[in-house]
This record gives structure tokens, C-alpha cells and sequence, in this order.
């Protein structure tokens, strides 16, 4: 798996800049960027860093599956408290 290019793409899927995402991460945007390019490396702290300022788990990130539907993008949107929130609902339906 290209960890940049899912990087990028899971950013997008966001609605993220670089600068925005580096931001809530609390890392770099220069080295964000680098990783996203291919240029440099990532340790397992700083992308959980990222995945958590995404909302995402590390489980998701490294999901092999790529899911385009609205549902899943809204989902991916959502705080942790948020999912625990919605799963309490439709598990009450």
C-alpha cells in the first residue's frame, strides 16, 4: 500500500488542505506533504496523529476496501463520540 497516495486520498475525502489537516494533527505540513508526495517516511505515531484528526481509525486507513458512497463519507466526517452516538440509534431502530 502507498501510505501517501491513501494519505492524500483519505484527506480529500475530508475536505482537508494539507495546512488543515497538519494543523489539527499537530505535525508539519512540509513533512504532510513530503509523505504525501512519496518523498519521506511516516512513523506510526504521527499517522495516527493524522487519522485521529480525520476521525479514522488506523484499522480504517490501512482498509484495503475504498468506499465512495455518500453514507461512508458522511460516517468518516463524524467525531468518535459521534459514531458511538449514531450506532446507539440505529441499534435503538
Amino acid at each position: 500500500m502507498d501510505v501517501g497516495k491513501r494519505l492524500l486520498e483519505l484527506r480529500n475525502r475530508c475536505w482537508l488542505t494539507q495546512n488543515g489537516l497538519a494543523d489539527k494533527a499537530g505535525v508539519s505540513q512540509t513533512h504532510l506533504r513530503r509523505v504525501e508526495l512519496g518523498q519521506a517516511d511516516i512513523t506510526v505515531g504521527h499517522l495516527q496523529l493524522l487519522c485521529d484528526a480525520m476521525g479514522i481509525s488506523l484499522q480504517e486507513f490501512f482498509n484495503i476496501e475504498t468506499r465512495n458512497d455518500e453514507l461512508s463519507i458522511a460516517i468518516s466526517k463524524l467525531t468518535p463520540k459521534q459514531k458511538k452516538l449514531l450506532i446507539a440509534f440505529i441499534e435503538s431502530l
